[in-house]
């Protein structure tokens, strides 16, 4: 049984993959840019790991608010996924200098909102790359080693490390919920928004669909059909 307070429409017009690779990574999505970062139009959004069904949500988002969009991923193959995305410039960080690349890109000045789901040194080079008065979000910890942020660099460089735990929402703040999916919809009737669904496999399958994820060959999100 599926609790109904737990439910939410299905969006008109999207497979069952799409809907089932939307609910946390685009709710997560939205709360972090628009709800706890205020992203604003013209800004720039630095989305970490732009390929993944986490990032290319971001990115996605990013640009429907108006956002100059930078992805960064790991080869070829990813970074033309996440252009395919919408990002406007992606770095590819398996081949570039992270900190150079971004500085270039946005000379010198860095990115009013950086999305990074990744962390430890992926974190590290956050902090250099915010602007002033930025935000960094911290979505997960991918990479396995929690990242400390100094609180004396946070104040000399005058910028804001916003943590985001949208299940956390759904115990004591459950009414934003169903009015983050209202917009989401919005963005998907207008077709800003379009869920990455990188592989589907069958349920019994949900060994393999964990070792590709482990693997981290995976682009969007690995869907698993009943």
């Amino acid at each position: 049984m599926l609790d109904a307070d737990a439910t939410l429409p299905w969006p008109d017009g999207m497979s069952a993959g799409q809907a089932a690779g939307m609910f946390v990574t685009y709710q997560t999505g939205i709360c972090a840019l628009e709800h706890r970062a205020k992203l604003q139009a013209g800004e720039t959004l630095l989305v970490h790991a732009a390929a993944g069904g986490v990032g290319s949500a971001a990115v996605q988002l990013g640009k429907a608010l108006g956002a100059r969009v930078i992805g960064t991923a790991g080869g070829a193959d990813k970074c033309a996924v996440a252009r395919q995305m919408g990002a406007d410039d992606v770095v590819d960080y398996a081949t570039e200098d992270l900190v150079t690349r971004v500085k270039e890109l946005t000379d010198g000045r860095g990115a009013d909102v950086i999305y990074d789901p990744i962390g430890g040194d992926v974190f590290d080079a956050s902090r250099r790359l915010v602007a002033f008065e930025g935000r960094i979000l911290v979505i997960g910890f991918v990479a396995g080693r929690f990242a400390e942020a100094p609180t004396n660099h946070v104040l000399i460089k005058n910028y804001a490390v916003v943590g985001v735990h949208w299940a956390f929402y759904r115990r004591v703040a459950p009414e934003w919920i169903p009015r983050w999916q209202g917009r989401l919809n919005d963005l998907w009737a207008a077709r800003k928004i379009a869920p990455l669904v990188g592989a589907e496999l069958p349920l019994r399958e949900a060994p393999e669909a964990l070792r590709r994820l482990g693997s981290r060959g995976t682009t969007g999100k690995v869907v698993l059909v009943p």
